[in-house]
Protein backbone atom coordinates (compact mmCIF):
# COMPACT_ATOMS: atom_id res chain seq x y z
CA UNK A 1 0.00 0.00 0.00
CA UNK A 2 1.25 3.30 -0.79
CA UNK A 3 1.62 6.17 1.74
CA UNK A 4 -1.00 7.17 3.65
CA UNK A 5 -0.22 11.02 3.69
CA UNK A 6 2.58 11.78 0.40
CA UNK A 7 2.28 14.94 -2.24
CA UNK A 8 -0.44 13.90 -4.27
CA UNK A 9 -2.79 14.17 -1.05
CA UNK A 10 -4.94 17.69 -1.89
CA UNK A 11 -6.95 17.37 1.33
CA UNK A 12 -7.69 15.84 4.53
CA UNK A 13 -8.72 12.34 4.87
CA UNK A 14 -11.98 11.41 6.31
CA UNK A 15 -12.51 7.80 8.43
CA UNK A 16 -16.07 6.93 8.69
CA UNK A 17 -17.17 5.46 11.57
CA UNK A 18 -19.16 2.38 11.17
CA UNK A 19 -19.83 0.45 14.67
CA UNK A 20 -21.14 -2.90 14.07
CA UNK A 21 -22.24 -3.05 17.48
CA UNK A 22 -25.50 -3.04 19.77
CA UNK A 23 -24.10 -0.35 22.53
CA UNK A 24 -21.96 2.16 20.73
CA UNK A 25 -22.44 5.47 22.77
CA UNK A 26 -23.74 7.26 19.78
CA UNK A 27 -25.02 4.87 17.03
CA UNK A 28 -24.99 1.57 18.85
CA UNK A 29 -27.64 -1.23 17.38
CA UNK A 30 -27.79 1.49 14.29
CA UNK A 31 -25.95 -0.60 11.53
CA UNK A 32 -25.14 -4.28 13.71
CA UNK A 33 -27.26 -5.82 10.82
CA UNK A 34 -25.36 -6.51 7.44
CA UNK A 35 -27.77 -4.69 4.92
CA UNK A 36 -27.61 -1.89 7.34
CA UNK A 37 -23.95 -1.83 7.52
CA UNK A 38 -23.61 -1.78 3.77
CA UNK A 39 -26.26 0.60 3.19
CA UNK A 40 -24.48 2.83 5.80
CA UNK A 41 -20.97 2.20 3.96
CA UNK A 42 -22.18 3.42 0.94
CA UNK A 43 -23.63 6.36 2.35
CA UNK A 44 -20.67 7.64 3.80
CA UNK A 45 -18.50 6.71 0.59
CA UNK A 46 -21.21 9.40 -1.48
CA UNK A 47 -20.46 11.55 0.95
CA UNK A 48 -16.84 11.82 0.67
CA UNK A 49 -15.42 9.14 2.95
CA UNK A 50 -12.02 7.94 2.04
CA UNK A 51 -11.59 5.45 4.84
CA UNK A 52 -14.18 2.80 6.57
CA UNK A 53 -13.46 1.94 10.02
CA UNK A 54 -15.33 -1.02 11.13
CA UNK A 55 -15.90 -2.12 14.99
CA UNK A 56 -17.22 -4.78 16.70
CA UNK A 57 -16.99 -3.66 20.36
CA UNK A 58 -17.67 -0.90 22.13
CA UNK A 59 -14.83 1.58 23.46
CA UNK A 60 -17.18 3.85 25.26
CA UNK A 61 -16.08 4.99 29.15
CA UNK A 62 -17.45 2.00 30.96
CA UNK A 63 -17.74 -0.53 27.84
CA UNK A 64 -16.20 -4.26 28.96
CA UNK A 65 -14.62 -6.34 27.02
CA UNK A 66 -16.23 -8.95 24.32
CA UNK A 67 -14.53 -12.06 23.49
CA UNK A 68 -12.90 -12.29 20.02
CA UNK A 69 -15.38 -14.29 18.51
CA UNK A 70 -17.89 -12.25 19.10
CA UNK A 71 -16.31 -9.55 17.41
CA UNK A 72 -15.05 -11.57 14.85
CA UNK A 73 -19.03 -12.61 14.03
CA UNK A 74 -19.87 -9.08 14.05
CA UNK A 75 -16.90 -6.99 11.92
CA UNK A 76 -16.12 -9.87 9.21
CA UNK A 77 -19.21 -10.72 7.49
CA UNK A 78 -19.65 -6.82 6.93
CA UNK A 79 -16.07 -6.18 5.46
CA UNK A 80 -16.81 -9.42 3.57
CA UNK A 81 -19.56 -7.77 2.21
CA UNK A 82 -18.46 -4.49 1.45
CA UNK A 83 -15.81 -6.35 -0.60
CA UNK A 84 -18.54 -8.69 -2.53
CA UNK A 85 -21.22 -5.87 -3.14
CA UNK A 86 -19.31 -2.42 -2.95
CA UNK A 87 -15.72 -2.08 -4.00
CA UNK A 88 -12.59 -4.47 -3.90
CA UNK A 89 -10.82 -0.92 -3.86
CA UNK A 90 -12.16 0.55 -0.59
CA UNK A 91 -9.49 1.46 2.57
CA UNK A 92 -11.36 -0.63 5.51
CA UNK A 93 -9.84 -0.60 8.57
CA UNK A 94 -10.53 -2.90 11.31
CA UNK A 95 -11.04 -1.32 14.98
CA UNK A 96 -9.98 -3.42 17.64
CA UNK A 97 -7.32 -4.29 20.47
CA UNK A 98 -7.51 -8.18 19.56
CA UNK A 99 -4.49 -9.69 17.66
CA UNK A 100 -7.05 -12.44 16.62
CA UNK A 101 -9.88 -10.23 15.37
CA UNK A 102 -7.57 -8.43 13.51
CA UNK A 103 -6.54 -11.40 11.64
CA UNK A 104 -9.31 -12.41 10.81
CA UNK A 105 -10.25 -8.97 9.65
CA UNK A 106 -7.25 -8.70 7.12
CA UNK A 107 -7.64 -11.81 6.07
CA UNK A 108 -11.65 -11.04 5.02
CA UNK A 109 -10.31 -7.71 3.20
CA UNK A 110 -9.34 -5.08 6.00
CA UNK A 111 -6.31 -3.02 4.95
CA UNK A 112 -5.50 -1.05 8.34
CA UNK A 113 -5.76 -1.57 11.63
CA UNK A 114 -7.10 0.44 14.34
CA UNK A 115 -5.58 -0.02 17.74
CA UNK A 116 -6.86 1.99 20.65
CA UNK A 117 -4.64 0.34 22.94
CA UNK A 118 -1.49 1.14 20.32
CA UNK A 119 -0.62 -2.45 20.49
CA UNK A 120 -0.48 -2.77 24.47
CA UNK A 121 -3.46 -5.19 24.58
CA UNK A 122 -3.00 -7.99 21.86
CA UNK A 123 -2.89 -11.08 22.64
CA UNK A 124 -2.34 -14.31 20.39
CA UNK A 125 -4.57 -17.12 21.73
CA UNK A 126 -2.61 -19.59 20.08
CA UNK A 127 -1.76 -23.52 21.58
CA UNK A 128 1.48 -23.61 19.42
CA UNK A 129 2.62 -20.66 20.97
CA UNK A 130 3.82 -19.72 24.60
CA UNK A 131 4.44 -16.72 26.35
CA UNK A 132 8.29 -16.73 25.89
CA UNK A 133 8.08 -17.41 22.48
CA UNK A 134 9.01 -14.12 20.26
CA UNK A 135 6.37 -14.71 18.16
CA UNK A 136 3.68 -13.56 21.10
CA UNK A 137 5.65 -10.26 22.25
CA UNK A 138 4.01 -7.66 20.59
CA UNK A 139 2.07 -9.31 18.14
CA UNK A 140 -0.48 -6.49 16.72
CA UNK A 141 2.87 -4.48 15.75
CA UNK A 142 4.30 -7.42 14.00
CA UNK A 143 0.85 -8.14 12.16
CA UNK A 144 1.49 -4.72 10.76
CA UNK A 145 4.54 -5.08 9.60
CA UNK A 146 4.22 -8.89 7.84
CA UNK A 147 1.25 -7.39 6.29
CA UNK A 148 2.92 -4.05 5.86
CA UNK A 149 -0.37 -1.88 6.17
CA UNK A 150 -1.12 1.05 8.61
CA UNK A 151 -1.60 0.91 11.99
CA UNK A 152 -3.05 3.42 14.30
CA UNK A 153 -1.71 3.94 17.58
CA UNK A 154 -3.84 6.02 20.17
CA UNK A 155 -3.05 6.92 24.05
CA UNK A 156 -5.43 5.92 25.91
CA UNK A 157 -5.14 5.95 29.89
CA UNK A 158 -6.22 2.74 31.53
CA UNK A 159 -8.90 0.80 30.24
CA UNK A 160 -12.43 1.36 28.25
CA UNK A 161 -14.54 0.12 31.67
CA UNK A 162 -12.25 2.67 34.57
CA UNK A 163 -10.47 5.36 32.14
CA UNK A 164 -12.61 8.06 33.03
CA UNK A 165 -12.93 7.12 37.19
CA UNK A 166 -10.04 9.10 37.78
CA UNK A 167 -7.37 10.24 34.94
CA UNK A 168 -4.26 12.04 36.08
CA UNK A 169 -1.82 13.47 34.35
CA UNK A 170 1.35 16.32 35.12
CA UNK A 171 1.32 17.54 32.02
CA UNK A 172 -1.01 15.58 29.54
CA UNK A 173 0.63 16.91 26.12
CA UNK A 174 4.06 16.11 26.89
CA UNK A 175 3.12 12.74 28.50
CA UNK A 176 0.85 11.73 25.66
CA UNK A 177 3.60 12.73 22.98
CA UNK A 178 6.13 11.05 24.61
CA UNK A 179 4.05 7.71 24.71
CA UNK A 180 3.08 7.74 21.11
CA UNK A 181 6.29 8.47 20.24
CA UNK A 182 7.68 5.42 22.25
CA UNK A 183 5.07 3.08 21.11
CA UNK A 184 6.18 4.82 17.29
CA UNK A 185 9.70 3.65 17.94
CA UNK A 186 8.75 0.31 18.55
CA UNK A 187 6.83 -0.28 15.67
CA UNK A 188 9.61 0.91 13.92
CA UNK A 189 11.75 -1.60 15.63
CA UNK A 190 9.25 -4.49 14.57
CA UNK A 191 9.25 -3.63 11.61
CA UNK A 192 6.26 -1.82 10.53
CA UNK A 193 7.08 1.45 7.69
CA UNK A 194 7.41 4.52 9.26
CA UNK A 195 4.67 5.32 6.68
CA UNK A 196 2.46 2.95 7.55
CA UNK A 197 2.10 4.34 11.33
CA UNK A 198 -0.37 7.25 12.47
CA UNK A 199 -0.70 8.31 15.86
CA UNK A 200 -3.71 9.58 17.72
CA UNK A 201 -3.86 11.48 20.84
CA UNK A 202 -7.08 9.33 22.43
CA UNK A 203 -9.28 12.09 22.98
CA UNK A 204 -11.85 11.20 25.69
CA UNK A 205 -9.90 8.09 26.53
CA UNK A 206 -8.84 8.89 30.17
CA UNK A 207 -8.95 12.00 29.86
CA UNK A 208 -10.83 15.25 31.65
CA UNK A 209 -12.25 18.06 30.21
CA UNK A 210 -9.07 19.89 30.78
CA UNK A 211 -6.86 17.44 29.11
CA UNK A 212 -9.08 16.68 25.79
CA UNK A 213 -8.70 20.73 25.55
CA UNK A 214 -4.74 20.73 26.25
CA UNK A 215 -4.25 18.05 23.47
CA UNK A 216 -6.34 20.01 21.45
CA UNK A 217 -4.54 23.26 21.72
CA UNK A 218 -1.51 21.15 21.02
CA UNK A 219 -1.96 19.13 17.99
CA UNK A 220 0.83 20.66 16.30
CA UNK A 221 3.42 19.20 18.56
CA UNK A 222 2.40 15.43 17.85
CA UNK A 223 2.37 16.77 13.92
CA UNK A 224 6.07 17.04 14.65
CA UNK A 225 6.69 13.83 15.45
CA UNK A 226 6.56 13.35 11.48
CA UNK A 227 3.79 10.44 11.34
CA UNK A 228 0.16 11.62 10.02
CA UNK A 229 -1.71 12.35 12.95
CA UNK A 230 -5.29 10.85 13.24
CA UNK A 231 -7.62 12.61 15.16
CA UNK A 232 -11.39 11.21 16.98
CA UNK A 233 -13.66 13.44 18.51
CA UNK A 234 -16.85 12.92 16.81
CA UNK A 235 -19.95 13.51 19.13
CA UNK A 236 -17.49 13.17 22.50
CA UNK A 237 -19.05 14.48 25.78
CA UNK A 238 -16.19 17.25 26.16
CA UNK A 239 -17.81 19.00 23.65
CA UNK A 240 -21.50 19.19 25.42
CA UNK A 241 -19.30 20.08 28.58
CA UNK A 242 -17.83 23.04 27.18
CA UNK A 243 -21.40 24.25 25.74
CA UNK A 244 -22.49 23.87 29.17
CA UNK A 245 -19.94 25.45 31.22
CA UNK A 246 -19.84 28.83 28.94
CA UNK A 247 -23.80 28.94 28.70
CA UNK A 248 -23.48 29.00 32.77
CA UNK A 249 -21.02 31.59 32.56
CA UNK A 250 -22.98 33.42 30.26
CA UNK A 251 -26.36 32.45 31.81
CA UNK A 252 -27.77 30.79 29.68
CA UNK A 253 -30.25 27.65 30.46
CA UNK A 254 -28.23 24.49 29.95
CA UNK A 255 -31.47 23.08 28.34
CA UNK A 256 -31.86 25.39 25.53
CA UNK A 257 -28.65 23.74 24.06
CA UNK A 258 -28.98 21.36 21.97
CA UNK A 259 -25.88 19.61 22.93
CA UNK A 260 -26.73 17.02 25.35
CA UNK A 261 -27.40 14.15 22.94
CA UNK A 262 -24.29 12.73 21.30
CA UNK A 263 -26.34 13.15 17.53
CA UNK A 264 -26.54 17.18 18.48
CA UNK A 265 -22.67 17.58 18.61
CA UNK A 266 -22.32 17.44 15.14
CA UNK A 267 -21.21 21.03 14.79
CA UNK A 268 -18.78 20.86 17.36
CA UNK A 269 -17.11 18.11 15.83
CA UNK A 270 -16.29 20.15 12.73
CA UNK A 271 -15.04 22.65 14.81
CA UNK A 272 -12.68 20.48 16.10
CA UNK A 273 -12.12 19.46 12.52
CA UNK A 274 -11.53 22.65 11.38
CA UNK A 275 -8.71 23.77 14.03
CA UNK A 276 -6.67 20.74 13.58
CA UNK A 277 -6.27 20.90 9.88
CA UNK A 278 -5.24 24.15 10.51
CA UNK A 279 -2.43 22.57 12.74
CA UNK A 280 -1.35 19.83 10.50
CA UNK A 281 -3.57 17.02 11.51
CA UNK A 282 -4.85 14.79 8.24
CA UNK A 283 -7.10 11.95 9.33
CA UNK A 284 -10.40 12.76 11.11
CA UNK A 285 -12.16 10.23 12.35
CA UNK A 286 -16.10 11.10 11.96
CA UNK A 287 -19.84 10.06 12.45
CA UNK A 288 -20.79 12.80 10.34
CA UNK A 289 -18.84 12.27 6.82
CA UNK A 290 -20.50 15.32 4.75
CA UNK A 291 -19.92 17.76 7.63
CA UNK A 292 -16.77 17.07 8.45
CA UNK A 293 -15.50 16.41 4.66
CA UNK A 294 -17.06 20.30 4.11
CA UNK A 295 -15.31 21.58 7.41
CA UNK A 296 -11.91 19.79 6.67
CA UNK A 297 -11.83 20.91 3.15
CA UNK A 298 -12.97 24.81 3.63
CA UNK A 299 -10.25 25.24 6.56
CA UNK A 300 -7.66 23.03 4.18
CA UNK A 301 -8.08 25.68 1.71
CA UNK A 302 -7.74 28.60 3.81
CA UNK A 303 -4.76 27.12 4.85
CA UNK A 304 -3.00 26.28 1.47
CA UNK A 305 -4.74 29.63 -0.03
CA UNK A 306 -6.21 27.59 -2.65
Amino acid sequence: MPPIINSQNKRPLIMGILNVTPDSFSDGGQYNQLNQAIDRTSEMLEQGADIIDIGGESTRPGAESISANEQISRVVPVIEGIRNQISKKIIISVDTTNYQVALAALEAGANWINDISAGEDAQIIDNNLDSSSDNSIEPMLKLAAKKQIPIVLMHRQGKSSTMQNAPYYQDVSREVKSYLKERASLALKMGVKKYNIIIDPGIGFGKLLQHNLALLADLKSLVALGFPVLLGTSRKSFIADICNNLSSLNNINKHDNNNNKPEQRVAGTCATTALAVNQGVMIFRVHDVAENRQAADIAWAIKNKL
